[in-house]
């Protein structure tokens, strides 16, 4: 001890863990339906690796179907007797998760939020978007958008029960409050376009008042669907949603939409697995750095990426 503090040594994990051939064993719990932007999370999973080429990381993933309490409590039990090192789960608010999470943490697997946060008390950590100001800012641009002139706003979710969508749609409402503008009855669509489709027609015939739509979650190709046929007699209601995929895309540059808040997922996924790393070496945690989510109009699109680039990266 008194050579490694005289030569000032500091141990090297990679090394170690390559002269140990030391495997790391990992697992993302993703949810599973007709949520395209949970595909390309998924991509992103299967396309990473580590940068150094030090590192032996096996990667799992299973999908769950997406706001199942039940299926998710049950896909956990069993993979808290799988040999992991640590798991990444998109969380959900319900009681039911809790008692399979706390029995992977007392086995030793390192467990974090990755996109929809959890309690402190079920998780090691949490990477993501501050999803409460996410939700704020699509209240603020679509103020914005009215220029002080009242309107409504008719605000659509996949669940409540998720956490990402109930922060945004509560940053949503707060900062809408100090406007001129009044919210509709929200939308439950499951993330499901076709009940999305359904649910936005009705609305909008209920309800002509609506000048502003928010999209917290997904089911957006059903939405879209909606907005490419409304009659030529009817304005066209201001429209923010997340997520930058295909379907969005188009529809910004066609002009069905106008504004799209992308959550970066290829930077999640990236410190996702940093930290579980850290957290399987027993290291500290690296000071948690915001991810702050793009904002797309039409006009600073960035350029399309051909899948096949990120084969073996983390960007």
């Amino acid at each position: 001890m008194r050579a490694v503090a005289d030569l000032g040594y500091v141990r090297n994990v990679a090394a170690a863990n390559l002269s140990q051939r030391r495997v790391y064993r990992f697992c993302f719990v993703i949810p599973e339906g007709t949520n395209a932007f949970f595909d390309r999370v998924c991509k992103i999973v299967g396309a990473v690796s580590p940068p150094d080429g030090t590192d032996r990381v096996q990667i799992r993933v299973e999908r769950v179907a997406a706001f199942d309490a039940a299926a998710l409590a049950k896909c956990l039990i069993e993979l808290s007797d799988a040999d992991l090192d640590g798991i990444a789960i998109v969380g959900i608010n319900d009681a039911r998760i809790d008692t399979p999470i706390a029995i992977m943490r007392d086995k030793g697997i390192a467990v974090l939020a990755m996109i929809s946060d959890m309690p402190e008390s079920l998780c090691d950590g949490y990477i993501g978007i501050n999803n409460t100001t996410a939700g704020a800012t699509a209240g603020g641009l679509i103020a914005l958008s009215h220029g002080g002139r009242p309107g409504r706003v008719l605000p659509i979710v996949g669940a409540l029960t998720a956490r990402d969508h109930a922060e945004r749609i509560d940053g949503f409402r707060k900062t809408l409050a100090a406007t001129a503008l009044t919210i509709a009855p929200l939308i439950e669509g499951r993330d499901r376009h076709d009940l999305v489709e359904t649910h936005l027609r009705a609305a909008l015939v209920a309800d002509p008042a609506i000048t502003a739509i928010y999209s917290a979650g997904a089911g957006n190709a059903g939405l879209i669907r909606v907005l490419a046929t409304l009659p030529s007699d009817r304005p066209r209601p201001m429209v923010v949603l997340h997520e930058l995929l295909p379907h969005s895309r188009d529809a910004l540059e066609q002009g069905l939409i106008d504004i799209v808040i992308d959550q970066r997922p290829e930077e999640e996924v990236r410190r996702t697995l940093a930290l579980l790393r850290c957290l399987a070496d027993r290291r500290p945690l690296p000071a948690a750095r915001q991810i702050v989510p793009a904002i797309y109009i039409r006009q600073n699109l960035p350029a399309e990426v051909d899948p096949a680039l990120l084969e073996g990266s983390a960007a």
